[in-house]
Order: structure tokens, then C-alpha cells, then sequence
């Protein structure tokens, strides 16, 4: 059992239908066809939606996904239209409200790995592997790849795992064309990241990426290059051989697996509200991976 610890109901728009209440994100359609995507302040963790939000983290994901759109935008095209407030909506949307191109969207999460962790890393203990894609002897846990791979995942539903596939399982699904697109599309936009976020100190080690496509077009959909879909590291901390330090929801789930916390996350009771101390530890620490990669300062942008 996992999903909604308490599931929120839709906040009600005039000329917005709601669509969907995805982990982070509500879906609504306007009445001229576009889709709203609103980031909320939700955290999810081990499957499940918590009862205890993030304050601001909403308007983070959208920042930062903004800014990397400005970044990638001669590589590939990104389905955002405008970032204005539909009429009638709360005040509360500002600055977490995309409004965004309708898309035919692929039906596989785009993952990029330049460094071995999370469940690469227990793949590769077990063949050697990621995805199938053999990789050399001695690695560890936060070893730099000799190359970025390309190494897709289904999409899960909320409480669902999504699951690593091959490179293969993706061409049956997709088509052979459409699959190259992919992973040449996916290697290109983390190579671009992965030298920006360098050239800040941080280390890009895996993200994942949502794409659809508009006339024929790949579009770049959804969120990017955020630490809720992507691994990042301070690079001067860096030590292969270890769990990483990162920037992300690393304080909750610390917590939420330590005695303190008193939560079984194998059994089927849902997890405990977040003490304010995690709360505010990992606010900072979106903060802090929103400022370095910008340059720009949080309390300057709200």
C-alpha cells in the first residue's frame, strides 16, 4: 500500500477542468486547449505522498525548470507557452503555474546516468550492468561513468515504482526511430547540463527527462533538471565509494527511515508528518541548489 498520505481535492478555476493530481504536480486543461501544470509544495518519499509540505518548493521546480529551459532551448524545444496566472486563480499559484503546449507524450521516463548510484548501482553489484548496457569492473557507489548512458524507465502511476527497462523494450514500444530520437535527445540536453551545473560546483549525476511530441516535433515536457528529477552533488564533497551528499530530499528520507521517526517503511501504515527541523533543512537546501545554478538569489525572485 503507498500513494496519498491525504489526498488534496482540486482547487476549483473557473474555465479550468481539472485533469490530474500527480505527486508534485495538478493538471488542468483551459478552455483553449492548453494544459496548466501547477507545482504544489507536496514531498513524496519511498512511494508515498507525505502529509507535510515543503514551503516554497513548488515555486522552486518551476524557477529552476524555467531557467533550464533557457539553457537547452537550441537543442530541443520545451512546451512551455507562459508563465501568466489564468483569471480567478489563488494568489498561491504565482510563480508555480506553467502554461504549456498539449503534447502526445512518450510513455517512457528518459533517464541519463554520468555517475553510478541509486538503482544502477544495484544493478551493476548484481551483472555488472545498467539497463543491460555492460560497464567496466570497479565501480562504486558515486563512480563517475566512463561515458553518460542512456538507460529508460516506465512511467508509474503515484504509489507505483517506475521501472528500469532496456534500450531494446523501448524500440518495441516506441519504434526504432522514435527510441534513437530519445536517447540521443536525452545524452545531448545532460551533456549541456551536466558542463553548466560543473561550471557551478555541482556534480549533475543522473536526471530523468519527459518528452512528447507536436507536429511531428520532440518537445521537452514536464519539469527539468530539478532536484526532485535529478541527482545533484556538491562537487567538492565528492567521494566515490560512499553515499553522496546531495541536493534533494535527502534530509527526508534520512529521517523518515531513522528510529526517530518510528516509521516501518515495509509495512503498510503510511509515514509520519515531517518534524519542522527536516522541514526547514530541506527547504534550504532547494534553496541553495536554485541559487547555485542560477546565480541568482531566492529572496530577490519572491
Amino acid at each position: 500500500m503507498s500513494g496519498f498520505v491525504e489526498k488534496p481535492e482540486p482547487v476549483e478555476v473557473p474555465g479550468l477542468t481539472h485533469l490530474h493530481t500527480g505527486k508534485v504536480r495538478d493538471l488542468y486543461r483551459n478552455e483553449a486547449g492548453e494544459l496548466v501544470m501547477v507545482a504544489s509544495d507536496r514531498m513524496s518519499a519511498y512511494d508515498w505522498v507525505l502529509p507535510t509540505e515543503i514551503p516554497d518548493k513548488g515555486r522552486v521546480l518551476t524557477q529552476l525548470s524555467l531557467w533550464w529551459f533557457d539553457q537547452l532551448s537550441d537543442l530541443v524545444p520545451h512546451h512551455v507557452l507562459s508563465t501568466e496566472l489564468p483569471a480567478g486563480a489563488p494568489a498561491d499559484w504565482a510563480g508555480r503555474t506553467l502554461i504549456c503546449r498539449s503534447l502526445e507524450m512518450v510513455p517512457v521516463e528518459c533517464v541519463a546516468r554520468g555517475y553510478l548510484t541509486g538503482s544502477g548501482l544495484a544493478e551493476y553489484e548484481q551483472s555488472r550492468t545498467v539497463c543491460g548496457l555492460a560497464l567496466p569492473e570497479g565501480l562504486t557507489d558515486g563512480s563517475e561513468l566512463p561515458a553518460p548512458i542512456f538507460t529508460p524507465a516506465t512511467k508509474a502511476a503515484v504509489g507505483d515504482h517506475d521501472e528500469n527497462v532496456s534500450y531494446e523494450e523501448v524500440a518495441r514500444q516506441v519504434g526504432a526511430e522514435t527510441a534513437a530520437l530519445l536517447r540521443q535527445t536525452t545524452l545531448a540536453v545532460y551533456g549541456r547540463a551536466r558542463d553548466i551545473a560543473r561550471e557551478r560546483g555541482i556534480i549533475l549525476a543522473d536526471t530523468k527527462f519527459e518528452f512528447g511530441f507536436a507536429d511531428g516535433t520532440l518537445v521537452l515536457a514536464d519539469e527539468v533538471l530539478t532536484p526532485d528529477s535529478s541527482r545533484f552533488w556538491p562537487a567538492d564533497q565528492w567521494q566515490p565509494g560512499r553515499a553522496q551528499p546531495s541536493y534533494d530530499k535527502q534530509f527526508v528520507r534520512d529521517w523518515l527511515t531513522s528510529p526517530a521517526s518510528g516509521w516501518d517503511r515495509r509495512s503498510e501504515q503510511p509515514p509520519p508528518a515531517l518534524p519542522q527541523e527536516v522541514v526547514d533543512a530541506t527547504r534550504a537546501k532547494y534553496l541553495e541548489a536554485y541559487e547555485l545554478l542560477t546565480g541568482r538569489s531566492w529572496s530577490d525572485s519572491f
